[in-house]
């Protein structure tokens, strides 16, 4: 009966068991059918990461099952419903428990994410309208924010979750400002520290919380999915009271079509611990009554190239042994670079640029020109 459910499921999206197709998927264990009816994605991502079953392109599957809706069959599945219980009654992203996204994830190892990203280590969605490859359109992605944020020599810039630096290297080394970048990541920061380039930044391990001083420009890319809907308002009232009354302030963030309960269980389990994507009504929220919407700018569908790019890097690094890992360890980061793939090719999931003053800007902002 579970294989036939799944069969029917599949087949509405033009995916079958064991067809031709790149998209169409091959089982190796029949135990996989019952795994995904009792847990979901999260079955579905362990049985993929034990070998029991595979797919040519995984982005196409989940481009199919995200686009048909298939996902909303599962809602209720027993991993789902913890994920809802421990979002809504505790606070997973609280100081205290601030660091573990950076232990399970960013400090695996930056061997992996030098064969993955581009040199400046953007771990972020490129802008690709004028780039001919991954270097070219993170350089662009890095001068738009530049562009956005108006930066002037002599400015002072924070940058909350600055990762590797690569972006506050950029501002620095490009526009001549004073760069403070703060991660809870320690191989983040030391690899920071360690390519400095001897420019005029400085890095910081630290909680954004803990934060003072006052800076002309704030920025902060792929980190706002780590906050956590009960941290946004201490989030937008930090940035406020570090921002100058004439500053701007830039988020960059993965944004959801509507606001979510949990995070994918998968997902949490595997790659991201305690994060969640915030939605419109959330940012907006979080923002009314404390800082004035300049400008908000959807990129979402670039992402798709990115983590193509990033999967194709990965494969590519592994083989040349760049880096050491399992098999279920890079089938893991298949899993996870290739279903997001599907998941923004499907514009199930949003890239947003946001843009606010404290005061609105005197004559209006103006979007710079790309």
């Amino acid at each position: 009966m579970f294989e036939s459910d799944i069969k029917k499921m599949l087949a509405s999206v033009d995916v079958e068991i064991g067809g031709s197709h790149p998209w169409d998927i091959q089982v190796h264990n029949s135990k996989l059918y019952s795994r995904v009816l009792r847990f979901a994605n999260l079955g579905l991502g362990e049985a993929y990461m034990e070998g029991w079953w595979d797919c040519k392109a995984l982005d196409q599957f989940f481009y199919r099952v995200l686009r048909g809706g298939l996902e909303k069959r599962f809602r209720f599945t027993l991993p789902v419903l913890m994920e809802i219980i421990a979002y809504s009654f505790r606070n997973l992203q609280s100081p205290e428990r601030a660091r573990m996204v950076a232990v399970h994830h960013y400090d695996f190892g930056n061997d992996v994410f030098e064969a993955m990203l581009d040199p400046a280590m953007q771990y972020s969605c490129a802008y690709w309208e004028h780039a001919a490859d991954l270097e070219e359109a993170q350089r662009q992605k890095m001068d738009m924010i530049c562009r956005k944020l108006q930066l002037q020599p002599g400015m002072s810039v924070l940058d909350i979750g600055c990762g590797w630096g690569g972006l506050g290297r950029y501002m620095a080394r490009e526009y001549g400002v004073r760069v403070t970048g703060v991660t809870v990541s320690r191989a983040q920061a030391d690899y920071a520290r360690e390519h400095d380039e001897g420019t005029d930044a400085r890095w910081l391990l630290q909680d954004y919380r803990t934060l003072s001083g006052t800076f002309d420009r704030i920025v902060s890319v792929g980190m706002f999915e780590h906050v956590g809907r009960k941290n946004y308002a201490v989030y937008m009232d930090t940035v406020r009271r570090l921002l100058s009354a004439d500053g701007l302030f830039l988020l960059h963030t993965i944004g959801g079509n509507k606001a979510r309960r949990c995070v994918d269980p998968w997902i949490e389990k595997y790659i991201f611990k305690n994060g969640i994507l915030p939605s419109i009504h959330l940012v907006g929220n979080c923002v009314e009554g404390r800082m004035v919407m300049e400008d908000w700018e959807n990129l979402g569908a670039y992402y798709d190239k990115t983590l193509m790019c990033w999967a194709e890097n990965f494969t590519r690094g592994r083989e040349e042994r760049r880096f050491q890992c399992s098999e279920a360890q890079s089938r893991m980061f298949l899993y996870y670079l290739l279903s997001c793939a599907g998941a923004f090719r499907a514009r199930d999931l949003q890239l947003w640029q946001i843009v606010l003053s404290p005061g609105g800007v005197e004559g209006g902002y103006r979007r710079p020109k790309i």
